[in-house]
C-alpha cells in the first residue's frame, strides 16, 4: 500500500510540474494576461528627431481632451513631474505637421507620460515643418514661435519607432 501512495503522488506531483510546465510555456514573459481579443484603438503618428513614430493615447489629465479623443480621464496624471516634453502645434502649420516628441524608447529618458506643449508660430513668420524637439528650442529662442506648458500629462505610449 505505501508504494501505491507514493506513486499517486509521483502522478499528483508530475501533473502538477507539466500543468505548470505548459503555463509557462503558454507565457514565457510574465503573468497571465488573459486572453487577447482585436478591437480598433486609434494610433497616432509623431516625429522625433526626423523619423515618425506611432504612439496610442490611453490616459489624459484634462477632462475635456478625454472626451474629444475618447479616452480615459485621469486627473492623478496631472501630478506627474518629469515627463518629457511632447510638442503640438496650434494654429497655422506646415503642411503634413504632426507632433514632436522630446524622448523615444531607448533614450534614457523616455516614458510613456508626457507633459504637454503647445507650439504657436509668431505672426509673419512663415511656418516650417518641425522633427525634432531642439529645432523647435531654436526656433523659440530666436522668436520665432512660442511654446506654452499647456499644463496637460498624456499617457501615450510609442508602440513603432521609425527609421
Amino acid at each position: 500500500m505505501p508504494r501505491i501512495r507514493t506513486t499517486a503522488a509521483a502522478a499528483t506531483l508530475a501533473c502538477a510540474a507539466v500543468a505548470a510546465a505548459t503555463a509557462a510555456a503558454a507565457n514565457p514573459l510574465g503573468p497571465n494576461l488573459g486572453s487577447v481579443t482585436s478591437g480598433k484603438i486609434a494610433t497616432y503618428s509623431g516625429y522625433y528627431d526626423g523619423h515618425k513614430d506611432a504612439y496610442l493615447i490611453s490616459d489624459v489629465s484634462s477632462r475635456s481632451q478625454a472626451s474629444a479623443l475618447k479616452v480615459n480621464y485621469s486627473p492623478p496624471l496631472a501630478t506627474f513631474k518629469g515627463a518629457p516634453f511632447q510638442y503640438f502645434i496650434q494654429g497655422k502649420a506646415a503642411n503634413g505637421q504632426l507632433a514632436v516628441f522630446g524622448s523615444e524608447p531607448g533614450e534614457s529618458d523616455y516614458n510613456p507620460l508626457w507633459e504637454e506643449l503647445m507650439v504657436t508660430w509668431k505672426s509673419g513668420v512663415k511656418p516650417v515643418l518641425l522633427v525634432r524637439d531642439d529645432q523647435i528650442n531654436a526656433l523659440a529662442k530666436k522668436g520665432e514661435l512660442t511654446v506654452k506648458d499647456a499644463h496637460v500629462v498624456l499617457n501615450a505610449p510609442i508602440t513603432t519607432v521609425g527609421t
